[in-house]
């Protein structure tokens, strides 16, 4: 973060009586947003700075298609370019649901800076990679989802101080602009021809149906990044409140099978089919009025469309950027994409990548 937001943050911080606090640095993510751990009085605390002139503008409630995509990709594809008014509402819709997102302490939406409950360092991630039996924590993940499922969200989420954010949905267009970042992307970072426009004409058509799913299916409150990086195990708590929860200020109203997309197709750690599996007869069987059939058809047509957008928003853009740590996720995500192809109701797709993207341009 810019050091000429120091007086901001300064002030910030003595104004909600933490100008005494140590603060150390956390490290960050892909984002624009920054992140201090505070010490005072023996307790700990997470000091969030989202700059707001980093990211491009939200999408407006109402805005047409055009509209959207003459605005950029984060209106486009309904992020919330880091907002923390949408991190402040998300965290009280969640809490009020009996979860663990953290408490908010203290919050300017204006300047971007935020004072949080701080939840630990207990990462699913890291827990795993130390040994810890993974199956229990990915059964409560999957009963996070249930519970979350169980109702309709409301249009608006709001907290206190008049903070209220528009939960949008995961429509056809965002989900559109987000699977052709591969695109995009694809060729600049493996080497491959630009995608001519018969190439491209046909991938519209082929996702064109997944898309349309998608966005009929539109629901649910949906986290839009549950994997085991933003989830933490809270074993101190009960329940579904087991389950710390991170970096959810993108949240939409989208198809139930999303959230479980990313959790049990991690790009950043390897979920065996075995596991997926289980998690999946485990949510199904939790909500019995939901057809089985369908379901697992547009997850498996919705992992693709995720995978095919990390591969190209994400991994080929960051690591084109500088990040190159963001190159050793992309043979596990094209393995998951993979995998998904071989539905046969995705024959067409996968025709389509092994014509446009022979093997040794997946890597």
């Amino acid at each position: 973060m810019s050091s000429d937001r120091e007086p901001l943050k300064a002030a910030f911080l003595a104004t909600h009586g933490f100008g005494d606090a140590r603060r150390e640095p956390l490290g960050g993510d892909a984002s624009t947003r920054g992140y201090e751990r505070l010490y005072r009085d023996g307790a700990s605390f997470i000091f969030m700075d989202q700059p707001p002139a980093l990211e491009s503008v939200v999408c407006p409630p109402g805005a047409s298609d055009a509209e959207r995509v003459a605005l950029g990709y984060n209106a486009a594809a309904r992020l919330a370019a880091g907002s923390v008014a949408a991190f402040v509402a998300t965290a009280a819709y969640l809490r009020g649901r009996g979860l663990s997102a953290p408490a908010i302490l203290a919050h300017d939406v204006g300047a971007g800076l935020a004072v949080l409950e701080d939840l630990g360092d207990g990462l699913y991630a890291t827990l795993i990679a130390d040994g810890q039996d993974e199956v229990p924590l990915y059964e409560t993940a999957v009963d996070v989802q249930v519970a979350l499922h169980a109702e309709t969200p409301p249009d608006v989420l709001t907290a206190e101080g008049g903070v209220a954010w528009p939960l949008l949905t995961y429509d056809a267009l965002a989900l559109k602009i987000a699977t052709d970042t591969f695109l995009e992307w694809w060729p600049k970072f493996s080497g491959l021809p630009a995608f001519g426009a018969e190439a491209v004409a046909e991938w519209d058509a082929l996702w064109a149906p997944v898309w349309v799913r998608g966005e009929a299916g539109a629901s649910v409150f949906t986290h839009r990044d549950f994997h085991a990086q933003n989830l933490l195990w809270l074993p101190d708590r009960q329940g579904v409140a087991r389950v710390g929860l991170l970096d959810f200020q993108d949240a939409l109203r989208a198809h139930p099978a999303w959230d479980l997309t990313h959790l049990l197709q991690d790009a950043r750690r390897d979920v065996s089919p075995e596991l997926e599996q289980a998690m999946l007869d485990r949510y199904l069987a939790a909500r019995p009025q939901v057809d089985r059939a369908a379901f697992v058809a547009d997850y498996r047509a919705l992992a693709a469309s995720n995978a095919a957008r990390i591969l190209g928003r994400v991994f080929a853009r960051q690591t084109l950027l500088g990040r190159p740590q963001y190159e050793a996720y992309m043979p596990r995500t094209w393995r998951y994409l993979e995998r998904n192809l071989q539905d046969p109701a995705m024959a067409g797709l996968k025709a389509w990548f092994d014509q446009h993207v022979p093997s040794e341009f997946r890597r």
